[in-house]
Order: structure tokens, then sequence, then C-alpha cells
């Protein structure tokens, strides 16, 4: 009997492509590294540094700086870009929001960036837990900015609600990608119900800063990126974060290219003159990446702003 395409066992799914140069990392600071995780892993606590392997974590974590990633760590979606594990997840932790709180303390963050993963299972979503947890990090840190990077609570009715009604300082939900590759890349998502979830809380509350992301890299076009900042504009997004995608493993989406920092750069330019109040565009740039420095900036930009108005 012949043996049954022997190549195909060798062959991974979808190759890994070489990383370009310009895609580097590095430890700034390994005693903070270390603390940092000392601090994490002490509590108990998820990060989406480690779960969704961020290429920035020496980086950030070498700073203190670690992104919160609350509810657990296995998400009831399945997207395939991200290295997050899906299955069924566990019972929500009635400490967490406390832990939450008592890590921000103990990092001394001055804008600390909470996430979580997809909860389906929920009838809210999680969005009375994300409350809590807003909630009780702000009790203990007072002078601590807080910034939410949410899921799109799709078929939750106005669950979301809570979430804003918490009043973080920033409420991100990242687009992702644009709407033609959201069957293959978000099939649990829908694009025009993203759009949607950061319109709504800006109505909400006009005083809070609203953010999404998009990923180059996985087959869109420049055409189809700026229909996405133009449906983002028109939903009153304050800041966007364009990043390069970079494929986890053989099993994820296949990435279609590494983009030229030249490019990000020519995006950004023309991100800011359509009429975003920040963007942040580089191959490594993330949801967090920078986020409190960036958030100091467009704090400045709209008090800016708000004082050209009054002269007026």
């Amino acid at each position: 009997m012949k043996p049954r395409h022997p190549e195909k066992v060798k062959n991974p799914i979808n190759p890994i492509k070489k990383k370009p140069d310009w895609i580097r990392t590095k430890i700034l600071d390994t005693q903070n590294y270390f603390k940092t995780k000392e601090i994490i892993n002490k509590k108990k606590l998820h990060t989406v540094c480690q779960e969704a392997s961020c290429p920035n974590i020496s980086e950030c974590w070498s700073k203190r700086h670690a992104t919160f990633m609350i509810m657990g760590d296995t998400c009831t979606r399945a997207c395939s870009f991200c290295n997050v594990k899906t299955g069924k997840p566990s019972n929500l932790d009635p400490f967490e929001p406390a832990q939450i709180a008592q890590a921000t303390k103990e990092l001394k963050l001055k804008h600390v960036v909470i996430t979580s993963v997809d909860r389906d299972d929920l009838d809210d979503g999680g969005a009375d837990h994300f409350s809590k947890v807003i909630l009780e990090t702000r009790k203990i840190n007072k002078d601590t900015t807080i910034e939410v990077l949410t899921p799109d609570f799709l078929r939750k009715g106005d669950a979301y609600k809570k979430v804003v009604d918490a009043n973080p300082d920033v409420f991100n939900h990242n687009i992702e990608t644009v709407p033609s590759l959201y069957r293959s890349v978000r099939p649990g998502s829908r694009y025009f119900d993203s759009v949607n979830l950061l319109k709504t809380a800006k109505e909400i509350n006009k005083k809070i800063f609203t953010k999404s992301g998009i990923m180059l890299g996985l087959g869109e076009t420049k055409d189809e990126i700026i229909q996405v900042m133009d449906d983002l504009l028109s939903a009153n997004v304050d800041f966007l974060t364009i990043g390069q995608y970079l494929q986890p493993t053989v099993k994820h989406f296949p990435l279609n290219r590494y983009v030229h920092p030249d490019e990000f750069k020519e995006l950004k330019e023309l991100a800011l003159a359509k009429g975003f109040l920040i963007v942040a565009s580089s191959p490594l740039t993330r949801s967090s990446y920078h986020a409190d420095e960036d958030f100091s900036k467009m704090k400045k930009l709209r008090e800016e702003q708000t004082k050209c108005l009054t002269l007026q």
C-alpha cells in the first residue's frame, strides 16, 4: 500500500514567515521584569501579555507595565488570529476585582489597562464583573487612570452600559480587521456591531475617550483600511492603533505579509489628517503598548481643543 501524502504530515498547515529586521524587542530592566512577574504570579492573575504572546512583554514588564486579563484565561470564541486558548471557562473569581486593584497599587501604575476574554456563557458577557474591577481599582488607586479593552458583548443587549457607567477613562474595543475578513478572522463577531458599540459608548458618556485598533498583514487592501478609519470616525472614536499581525502558530490564520514601517507611517499621517485625536501606528503597536503615554497626550489635546472652543 502506498503512503498517503507523506509530505502533508511533514509540512505545517500555515508555515510562519521569517520576521524582518524591523521587528525587534528587548528587555530594558531585568530586575523590574521579574518583579512585575512576581506580583502577577503571586496574585494568580492573568495578563494579555502572556496569554496572547504579546511581542512587547519584555519591554513593558521591564517598565512594570502589565495589561490585566480578567474573567479567566479561557475564551468562549475561537478567533483565528488569537493565541488565547478556547474552551469552557471556569467560574468568575469574586476576589479578582480586589486582586487587580491591589496589583495596580503594588506596580504603582499611573494608567492601568484591563481587558478580558470573551464570556459568551454569561448572561451579561461579564459586564458586571468588568464594572466591579473598575470600581474596586479606583477605590484604592484614586490617581490612576483606567482603560478598558472590552469584548463586543454581542447579543447581550445593553449589558455593556454597566462598563460605561463605571466611568473608565478610556473605553477600547478593537475592530481587529476589515469587514471582508471577519468571517475567517473573527467568525464569532460582527463588524458593524463593534462599530456601533464604540459609537453608543461615546453617546452615553461624552467624557470617555474611545479607542479601537486594527491589525495589518492579514490580506486587507489600503482602500479597506481607509474605510475602517472612516467608519470609526463616524462613531466618534478618538484613538486609533495600527499594528502588524504576527502569526502565533502554524494553526493560526496565515500571515499574508509583513508591512514595512514606512507604510505604517503613511497610514498614521492619513489617519491624523482625517481627524483622529491620537494615532499609534507601527509594526509593534498593540492596544496597550505605551497606553499611559498616549493617554496623557490624548488628554492634553482634548484640553487644548476645549480651550480653543471656549475662546471662540
